[in-house]
């Protein structure tokens, strides 16, 4: 009786234990396409800024020259300031969900799954870093961030500068810009990272 009693009871902690893995499974899956989704909403966001950028060049280029006042052109430099670090952070964010997944909710999938195949879990999620084209293709990019964020700002205000002069004011405006444009190159080269990539 107390052999049958044993039994049922590693039975029913065993059944215990299967169910609680497969919950556990179910709840990190959900983790995972909430994740994706939301990875999914940052890349479109993302790349709707590049052309929004070069919209508003154009749109704010347009409007200058038919008020023939080139301070206007200062305008420039505060979208790309703007857009240019919305863009940046919906790119972090798209690096780190994807750093997520492949280092700690696939490895935690992986546990409650493995069924001694030692299969790798979202393995998809780092194919692209094993392809030899991909570092050029980070450089790349990081030069495509910097010309469209980056270049339009300066060039707007080296115009402003050259049509000189100016009132005290539009100057301070204008080098505080420049500061501003910096600070953006600075970091989209920053969290490009490139080079710790390369290591990883």
């Amino acid at each position: 009786m107390n052999g049958q009693t044993s039994t049922t009871a590693l039975a029913s902690t065993a059944a215990q234990a299967s169910g609680l893995e497969e919950r556990a499974v179910t709840v990190l899956l959900s983790e995972y396409d909430a994740l994706k989704a939301e990875q999914r909403s940052r890349i479109g966001f993302r790349d709707q800024l590049l052309y929004a950028v070069l919209t508003a060049a154009a749109a704010i280029a347009a409007v200058t020259a038919t008020a023939n006042r080139l301070e206007l052109l200062l305008v420039l430099p505060l979208t790309g300031i703007v857009l240019g670090w919305t863009h940046l952070h919906n790119d972090h964010m798209i690096t780190l969900i994807g750093r997520y997944v492949r280092d700690r909710l696939g490895p935690r999938l992986h546990a409650l799954v493995d069924d001694g195949t030692d299969i790798p879990m979202f393995e998809w999620e780092s194919e692209g870093r094993g392809d030899r084209r991909w570092f050029s293709r980070k450089v790349l990019q990081l030069g495509v961030n910097l010309t469209t964020f980056c270049v339009p700002p300066l060039v707007a205000l080296v115009v402003v500068w050259a049509a000189g002069p100016h009132t005290p004011a539009v100057l301070a405006v204008s080098l505080a810009e420049l500061a501003a444009v910096a600070v953006l190159a600075v970091q989209i080269v920053l969290y490009a990272d490139v080079a710790r990539q390369v290591r990883a």
